[in-house]
This record gives C-alpha cells, structure tokens and sequence, in this order.
C-alpha cells in the first residue's frame, strides 16, 4: 500500500479512529528514537567499559550468590 492510499484510507475513519491512529503512530515513533538514542549512547560508551577496569570492577561479583541481610 502507497502512502497516498494509507492516507485516503485514514481520512475516511472516523474522527475518534484517526486521533488513535495519530497517537499510536507516534508512540511508536517515540519508542523508535529512544531505541536509537540508547545503542548510540551505548556504543559511544564501549570502549570505555572495556578498558577501564574502575567501571566493571563490581561484575567479578555477577556470579555471587547474594544474601539479603534482616
């Protein structure tokens, strides 16, 4: 389907179906750019978490059973 078809089909729903359209579409366009922003942050940050040990010092712990004191 062309986007002029999307759009005339939109057109003919009713008012209360369009605002929903408009709302899902951009949360999924939200959703997406967040998506995106977060891999960048996390790639631009890589290099870092590999070489410096300051920032992965607590991971030797990962495997550490933990027990929760009362």
């Amino acid at each position: 389907m062309q986007t002029l078809d999307l759009i005339q089909e939109i057109q003919r729903l009713p008012l209360t179906k369009r605002f929903y359209v408009i709302e899902e579409t951009l949360k999924s366009i939200k959703k997406e750019e967040m998506q995106q922003q977060m891999e960048l942050a996390a790639n631009e940050l890589y290099d870092d978490y590999v070489n410096d040990k300051e920032l992965t010092v607590f991971t030797s712990l990962d495997f550490e059973n933990f027990y929760e004191t009362r």
